[in-house]
């Protein structure tokens, strides 16, 4: 139950973004490809450790500089004395065992440093770095602060400032923005008193004799990084020093970096967004286009509209358009066949209807018995007539959509051919017609993919129209043979070849029958379903009259099964 709202939410999400944003294809390009690489900029500029390994390089940088301007205060910055003072009371705790390297001397001569002759050095070693540096003594005093130095090296008072700048509200959040990164959390700083240095962790530390660094945040979220070094006479521990970068120093370098990735961000953004136009314009465009020739293909009427010819692109969009230019003139076709279709049937019926009309019409003013046998006869043949026509047309229709239902296996041509041959042969023999299966040539298999019922249906109209045509004691003959890639199969007869056209020998209708034949016995659709079904199989069927005698002959010619 819980996921049903985060589900109706994601639902949700996922059509208002189909409605706007990915409403269009282009609107889709531009913006999954820019999506890409704002995660990129993104990535660059907060998750990455480029900002951590800054402030880790300014600490040892600072470390160095400390080290180096305590070792400068230890061995020029004390204060000078050409007499040694021994106090006797210390010298009597040495002797009980209690020993401290300065214990020897006067606690007030144990190497004081001296404000007015480490200021000019300070402030050589300072003022460049821009860092601001403050030493302690002992006991955590501050003796001397870079702030306060003058530049000719004198110690001032420390002036403070009253006034504030503010910065506009949207640069102030943009700044904060670029300065921000996941995983920040440090402590704010606080300014302590002259005499409160022991209350910085890091100069505590190096009163002791340790090195250390301390990070901090200012009220304005600006990095202070700070590192304490101890000043060391001989083996004493005279003082600290505690450097510390100016706030903001490290946040500015790093913005000026994230601002640099911003403008190459920018021009690669700019980039992006044209190449993925381009891209849309290569693939949006074409497909508006096809989709307007569709939608025109569906309102055209009577009209054959025409899908725009993209063939000649090597890409989806190419085969897209060849697909869709095949589809459209194969409905066309489709369509146009129908109407042909329709027009021939109605064509057809109407013969034997008129005919049939005429008789019924007739029947009742005939007087004599001959003449009313005569038209009884007349209508049973019209009726039989228009029976065989019904069932052929029902058969022809229906037949592609059986074909695109019926399942594809292996068929064995020469099989079949003589199981057609046996049937046919007790049927010819009540006309005094043999049908004979002929030897079969070639090497290799005679099978091929297709369906078995549908062939066994061409061999029978071929045979039966054969067997039609031939006189008493003619012999209509089926062969099969067979090459590389091809099965042949032909049917010649002994009759009169044929007379008429022969390019419209496979229309539906058409009929060559002699004129001894009576009309009507055939309902001229059995040659071009044989033909629709040798289509459907990626066949070809011709006819051509016979070379050494009368006769036609019928060839088929079907790929051979791949193995």
């Amino acid at each position: 139950m819980i996921f049903v709202p985060l589900i109706k939410l994601i639902s949700g999400i996922q059509r208002f973004l189909d409605l706007t944003i990915f409403s269009s294809l282009t609107r889709r390009i531009v913006v999954l490809n820019m999506a890409g690489l704002l995660v990129l900029v993104v990535g660059i500029l907060y998750l990455n450790q480029w900002r951590a390994g800054l402030i880790d390089a300014r600490v040892q940088s600072l470390r160095v500089q400390g080290e180096i301007i305590s070792a400068a205060i230890a061995s020029s910055a004390t204060v000078d004395s050409d007499i040694i003072q021994i106090n006797p009371d210390r010298l009597l705790d040495s002797q009980a065992g209690n020993v401290s390297p300065l214990s020897y001397y006067d606690p007030s001569l144990e190497f004081p440093i001296d404000p007015q002759r480490i200021a000019p050095v300070l402030r050589n070693l300072i003022m460049p770095t821009r860092t601001r540096a403050r030493i302690y003594d002992q006991q955590g005093l501050l003796i001397l602060d870079s702030d306060n130095i003058y530049t000719k090296g004198e110690v001032l008072r420390p002036s403070i400032s009253t006034e504030s700048h503010e910065e506009f509200f949207l640069l102030s959040w943009w700044n904060a923005l670029l300065n921000w990164s996941p995983g920040d959390n440090y402590p704010t700083y606080q300014e302590y008193g002259a005499d409160e240095g022991q209350r910085y962790p890091e100069v505590a530390s190096a009163l002791l004799g340790a090195p250390a660094d301390f990070v901090r945040v200012d009220a304005h979220n600006q990095l202070v990084v700070s590192v304490a070094v101890p000043v060391q006479r001989m083996r004493a521990y005279v003082g600290a020093i505690l450097l510390s970068t100016a706030p903001g120093d490290i946040d500015s370098v790093v913005a000026q970096e994230r601002w640099s990735l911003l403008r190459i961000a920018g021009i690669a953004a700019g980039v992006q967004i044209v190449l993925s136009l381009l891209l849309a314009g290569t693939i949006a465009g074409p497909m508006r286009r096809l989709a307007a020739a569709a939608e025109r293909v569906q309102t055209a009427g009577d009209a054959r509209a025409e899908i725009p010819d993209l063939s000649d692109r090597p890409d989806e969009i190419g085969h897209l358009s060849y697909a869709l230019r095949r589809m459209t003139d194969a409905l066309y076709n489709r369509i146009e066949a129908i109407e042909r279709f329709a027009a021939d049937v109605a064509h057809e019926l109407k013969n034997p209807l008129t005919s049939l009309r005429s008789a019924v019409e007739t029947l009742p003013l005939a007087k004599r018995e001959e003449d009313k046998q005569r038209l009884n006869e007349i209508i049973q043949h019209d009726i039989r007539r228009l029976d065989r026509l019904i069932t052929d047309i029902s058969s022809a229709s229906r037949l592609d959509a059986e074909l695109a239902r019926e399942s594809v296996e292996l068929v064995d041509v020469e099989q079949l051919a003589t199981a057609m041959v046996a049937i046919q042969r007790d049927m010819a023999a009540g006309r005094d017609v043999n049908v004979v299966l002929g030897k079969r040539t070639g090497r290799g298999t005679t099978t091929i993919s297709g369906h078995e019922s549908r062939l066994a249906q061409v061999f029978a109209n071929l045979i039966d129209n054969a067997v039609s045509f031939s006189p008493k004691d003619g012999t209509v003959t089926v062969a099969v043979s067979t090459d590389a890639d091809e099965i042949t199969i032909t049917v010649s007869d002994e009759g009169p070849g044929i007379t008429g056209d022969v390019t419209r020998i496979f229309q539906r209708f058409y009929t060559d029958r002699p004129e001894t034949e009576s009309f009507g016995n055939h309902s001229g659709l059995g040659l071009s379903i044989s033909k629709q079904i040798v289509d459907a199989h990626k066949g070809t069927i011709k006819a051509h009259n016979r070379t050494d005698r009368s006769g036609a002959v019928f060839t088929i010619v079907l790929p051979r099964a791949k193995k």
